[in-house]
């Protein structure tokens, strides 16, 4: 009940999903929103898969309109939260102040130019790649991309100290311990394992897996590097980030393993 009550935390603070019931804000059910975070990137993509099969299958529209509303789906149903990091993280990152500097920048609520022509960049490249992908690609590859962008989230929340004592990342990430990602190799295992079951892409979601780890090794290394450590908007901006780098796998095995 409480892993339930977690995983609905979750969707209050990390998608656009109406959940109206009042939920207990403690560090118990808190640290298990943490552990849900795969869970809660993989309700969004059996979303975004299941959307586009029934725009695909049942409905006139042709495959440039099914994929521009895939692609809008991504920012409507996580309301906009991630990429409101990525454009303050950027606009903090290309000031090339110090560290105190660029803290100060990611408070700021005015948006800069570099956040404005960063995410305009980030949201072109998503609808590039969402559009040539797919025609080939599965649906479980969509469903995949934010199941391992929110599972980098979780561990770098874990992971990396974080940059400020105040705001939405330290809120988490005083409810949570290394123990709180050993449900993290389940999830995963248990996907794997359906994969073999019904002998569905492994080797693609594999790959997939490999490259979300090597985007938390980055994530974790510039984080530190960049800002000092973690805050809510780096998280955002690590989870688009990650993304990006998962649907432009997606759109490379498309052309070198699906083609």
């Amino acid at each position: 009940m409480k892993f339930l009550k977690g995983f609905l935390i979750g969707l209050q603070f990390f998608t656009a999903v109406p959940v109206r019931w009042e939920l207990p804000m403690d560090s118990e059910h808190l640290g298990k929103t943490v552990q849900a975070f795969p869970l809660i990137g993989l309700f969004q993509g059996i979303i975004y898969a299941s959307l586009f099969f029934l725009i695909q299958e049942y409905t006139p529209l042709s495959h440039l309109a099914a994929a521009f509303i895939l692609w809008l789906a991504t920012i409507l149903i996580t309301g906009g939260i991630h990429l409101d990091g990525w454009i303050d993280a950027s606009d903090a990152y290309f000031s090339y102040g110090n560290l105190e500097k660029r803290l100060e920048i990611m408070k700021d609520p005015r948006t800069g130019a570099f956040g404005v022509l960063s995410v305009i960049v980030l949201l072109s490249c998503r609808f590039l790649f969402i559009y040539e992908i797919t025609e080939t690609a599965p649906y479980l590859l969509i469903a995949a991309v934010p199941f391992f962008s929110k599972t980098v989230m979780g561990v770098l929340l874990v992971n990396v100290p974080s940059a400020k004592k105040e705001g939405l990342a330290a809120l988490f990430q005083r409810a949570v311990s290394p123990k709180s990602l050993t449900i993290y190799p389940v999830f995963i295992i248990l996907l794997l394992i359906l994969l073999i079951m019904f002998n569905k892409n492994l080797l693609l979601v594999t790959i997939l897996l490999l490259v979300a780890a090597g985007c938390y090794l980055v994530c974790r290394r510039n984080s530190v590097k960049w800002f000092g450590g973690i805050t809510g908007d780096v998280l955002g901006a690590s989870v688009e980030g990650t993304e990006l780098i998962l649907w432009m796998t997606v759109w490379l095995l498309h052309y070198f393993a699906m083609a």
